[in-house]
């Protein structure tokens, strides 16, 4: 009892701005003062990647590393750097933060201009609030604090000439759109709180048909992880959508996460909801493996245990599992921060198929199976957009890789296909996050800090 009384009093003598920007700004002091020597951490590529990674142990601090690569856009011509044998061109500019995309059977793409929510009045300590206005100033400054347009966009290339010439709103009015998944004559949008769905016919420019929820997603004001992604199984009677967690690793209490770090599927004749998959901190990208049918995804990983610890992963995603969140890390690694312990939930965390580099916020996922416009050497793997690292030194992701299969698993490391997303001096021209094989067979990535969507073909 005297500790909350000291906590409402310390609450209130913090609603004084000039003492809020003093305590902001001791905060970033710090967290600049205890971020890690880039000589005590080991380069990017060389821990946390492959399917068998070795894992860093866990180091405790007090703050975590802060290493923002503050967004500064594209120049004019500017562009990723491809790799040797592709090429890379804009596909579609000037758009609104697109993060999502989805390609049409006849060969549109839809972009999601997208982002977060607006957060409503959340019942927290102070010391979380504080962070959590730290955090949001941060993700300003990496380009992630600019309001949702909350639309979709159509982008049509009549003339096949690889660039866009149509751009449109198909849909508008949205609640921070993510996933999209066409089954039959209606396009299904996951919402930030729920899964909608809208009449569609081939051709269409625009949607004004209202939409119809066929289902509640969690949400909430605080809705942390608020990306959803959906895939529909191939016969088209299944929904599969993804739900990140509440926080870090369960600090907020085990109460807010009901229903989250999981992958939920959903009939669609019926709209009955089961948990799919369990334990997966923040899965975004989903896509079906073609050769053994089975459902892959990308997940972001815990923080603030090392730059180093804990690589976000690519995993097939199995019936009923439960992946170890927030309880463990990479299968059965105790997260000692999480009270209390659920060793029976540990004994049975499945560990991932294939580790993809601490904190590389991998995001977007694609099967390369119908890129026929890229190189041979692309022809068995999963192209994944990684967003790129906040909070490691050296900044990690801010690229585009492949990771080639052999018999429906990962087979070798991962290969980089696009970068040069950061400058020399660490600002960022763009971030990438969705990817998608468009009808011709190049591959498309959605950039929402550069506002345009590239297109990769093979070299001339």
């Amino acid at each position: 009892m005297q500790n909350n009384r000291f906590l409402k009093q310390l609450a209130q003598q913090l609603a004084q701005p000039k003492l809020l920007v003093v305590l902001v700004a001791s905060a970033f002091i710090s967290l600049s003062a205890c971020s890690s020597s880039v000589s005590d951490i080991k380069a990017d590529n060389t821990v946390g990647f492959g399917p068998n990674p070795a894992l860093d142990a866990p180091q405790k601090k007090l703050l975590p590393t802060v290493n923002i690569a503050p967004a500064i856009g594209w120049s004019d011509k500017a562009k990723p750097v491809a790799a040797a044998g592709v090429s890379v061109a804009a596909f579609a500019q000037g758009l609104d933060h697109p993060r999502w995309l989805y390609v049409l059977p006849n060969g549109d793409v839809l972009a999601a201009e997208t982002n977060a929510p607006p957060k409503g009045k959340i019942d927290q300590t102070i010391m979380q609030s504080i962070r959590g206005w730290v955090m949001g100033k941060v993700m300003t400054k990496a380009g992630a604090g600019v309001p949702s347009a909350n639309r979709i966009m159509l982008l049509r290339d009549s003339d096949h000439d690889g660039v866009a010439d149509i751009n449109t709103v198909l849909l508008d009015g949205l609640m921070s759109p993510f996933g999209m998944a066409l089954v039959g004559d209606e396009l299904y949008v996951a919402n930030a709180d729920a899964v909608v769905k809208f009449p569609y016919t081939t051709g269409d420019l625009k949607i004004s048909a209202p939409g119809t929820k066929v289902v509640d997603l969690p949400g909430g004001p605080l809705n942390h992880h608020w990306t959803k992604n959906i895939i529909a199984n191939k016969e088209g009677t299944k929904l599969y959508v993804t739900v990140g967690s509440n926080s870090n690793v369960g600090e907020g209490g085990m109460d807010i996460e009901v229903g989250r770090a999981a992958i939920w599927e959903i009939d669609i004749k019926t709209a009955e909801q089961r948990l799919f998959a369990e334990g997966l901190r923040n899965p975004n990208g989903l896509a079906w493996e073609p050769e053994t049918g089975a459902l892959w995804t990308v997940v972001n990983e815990r923080d603030e245990i090392g730059d180093d610890l804990v690589p976000d992963y690519l995993t097939s995603v199995q019936k009923g599992a439960f992946y170890g969140w927030p309880y463990s890390y990479y299968g059965q690694n105790v997260d000692e921060r999480i009270k209390p312990a659920r060793p029976e939930l540990v004994a049975k965390a499945i560990v991932p198929d294939y580790a993809l580099g601490a904190h590389t916020a991998s995001l977007g996922l694609v099967s390369s199976v119908n890129a026929k416009l890229l190189p041979a050497t692309y022809a068995n793997g999963m192209f994944i957009g990684q967003h790129g690292s906040w909070n490691r030194k050296p900044r990690s992701g801010y690229k585009v890789i492949y990771v080639p299969f052999a018999n429906g698993k990962p087979a070798g490391m991962p290969v980089d296909v696009l970068t040069g997303f950061l400058s020399q001096d660490g600002d960022a021209y763009g971030r990438p996050v969705g990817v998608a094989i468009d009808k011709q067979g190049a591959l498309l990535v959605a950039d929402d800090v550069g506002n345009k969507v590239w297109r990769v073909t093979a070299a001339n």
